[in-house]
C-alpha cells in the first residue's frame, strides 16, 4: 500500500489556503527552505505538479486543486474527528460544493437551496459564483459538485458535461409606486419609451427580455444594465427604472412598500439549469435541490421530482 505523509499534505494545503509559501510560512512558523522542500517531497511521491508559476505567483495546477479538494475533505474529517473525541459534536457533516453562475436572482437560489438545508444529514454548502467559463472547469476536476446556471453549457468551452433543465419561471415587471402607477396603464405599451434597468446582453435573461420586447413592440429607455441581479433589484427599489423579476419570487419582492407589480411578461420565461459531469446527480444535497427547484420556479410549496433529465454535451 502507498502511503500519504499528512505532515507534506499540511504544508501544501496551507500553502493553498493562505494563497503564498511566505504566508504559509508565517502561519507555520518555518522557513522557506523547509516549506518548499516538503512540497518537491510530495510532488515526487504523487508524481504529479501540484503548482505553476503565474508571474511572479504560485497557482495550483488542475491536480493541485484536486488535491487540495482532498485536503479538505480529509484535514476537515480530522477536526471533526478530534471534536468528536472531545464531546464537543457527535454529527458529521457533508460538504457540498455548488457553483452558482452570477447572472441568477439570489432569492431564486435561496428558496432553491432550502430543500439542502432540511435534509436529516447535516450539510456544509461551499457556494462558490462565477461565469460558466470560471466555474465549468473546476466542475471537470472535482472541484465543484453542481453548477447552477441560466441556460445550458456554454459549447465554447471545452468541458464534457450533462445539462438538466430543472424548471422555468414567467416574470414580472416591478418599479416604485409611484412609476408603477404610470406603467400599469396601458401596459406593456406604456413601456415604449419608459426608463428601465436590465441585465446585461451577454445573459439569457436580457435575450429573453430583449425578445418580449420586440413581440409588443416597445422600445425601453435603458438607463443601465447589470451583471449583478441583486445590484439592479437594489436600483430598482431606488426609483431608477422598471425592471422584471421570477414570477416565484415576485409576490415576495413586491410584499413591502418599496416595489409594486406593473404586469406580467406572458410567456417569456427564465430557465434554471443544473450542470453536472454525471448523467444524473447523485450528491444528496444535489438531488435534494434538484427536487426543489420545479416546484420553486413554479411558485409552488411542495417538492416534485424531477425525474430523468440530462443532455450530453460533448
Amino acid at each position: 500500500m502507498d502511503w500519504l505523509n499528512y505532515h507534506h499534505l499540511f504544508y501544501f494545503w496551507t500553502v493553498v489556503r493562505e494563497g503564498s509559501i511566505a504566508a504559509a510560512c508565517r502561519k507555520l512558523l518555518l522557513s522557506p527552505a523547509t516549506i518548499s522542500a516538503q512540497l518537491r517531497e510530495l510532488e515526487d511521491a504523487l508524481g504529479e505538479k501540484l503548482f505553476k508559476r503565474v508571474g511572479r505567483n504560485l497557482a495550483p495546477t488542475e491536480f493541485g486543486r484536486l488535491a487540495a479538494r482532498y485536503a479538505d475533505e480529509i484535514f476537515g474529517l480530522g477536526q471533526e474527528f478530534m471534536d468528536v473525541a472531545k464531546g464537543r459534536t457527535l454529527e458529521t457533516s457533508l460538504r457540498f460544493r455548488l457553483g452558482v453562475d452570477d447572472v441568477l436572482p439570489k432569492l431564486v437560489i435561496a428558496r432553491v437551496l432550502e430543500a439542502a438545508f432540511r435534509l436529516p444529514q447535516a450539510i456544509r454548502l461551499v457556494c462558490i459564483e462565477g461565469t460558466q467559463a470560471q466555474l465549468l472547469p473546476q466542475l471537470a476536476v472535482h472541484d465543484l459538485d453542481l453548477v447552477l446556471s441560466d441556460a445550458p453549457p456554454d459549447p465554447s468551452i471545452k468541458v464534457r458535461t450533462f445539462s438538466h433543465l430543472l424548471g422555468e419561471s414567467g416574470l414580472t415587471v416591478c418599479a416604485v409606486p409611484a412609476l408603477a402607477r404610470s406603467l400599469r396603464r396601458g401596459f406593456p405599451a406604456s413601456l415604449d419609451g419608459a426608463p428601465a434597468l436590465l441585465p446585461t446582453p451577454n445573459t439569457s435573461l436580457r435575450r429573453a427580455l430583449d425578445g418580449w420586447f420586440e413581440s409588443v413592440g416597445v422600445r425601453p429607455r435603458i438607463i443601465a444594465e447589470f451583471e449583478d441581479l441583486a445590484l439592479l433589484n437594489a436600483c430598482g427599489h431606488r426609483g431608477a427604472g422598471f425592471f422584471a423579476v421570477p414570477d416565484a419570487v415576485a409576490d415576495e419582492i413586491t410584499s413591502g412598500e418599496g416595489v409594486q407589480t406593473v404586469g406580467r411578461m406572458g410567456k417569456t420565461r427564465e430557465h434554471l439549469y443544473a450542470i453536472s459531469v454525471e448523467r444524473r446527480v447523485k450528491h444528496p444535497a444535489a438531488v435534494a435541490l434538484v427536487e426543489n427547484a420545479g416546484a420553486v420556479l413554479r411558485g409552488a410549496h411542495a417538492a416534485r421530482r424531477v425525474g430523468k433529465l440530462g443532455r450530453e454535451r460533448r
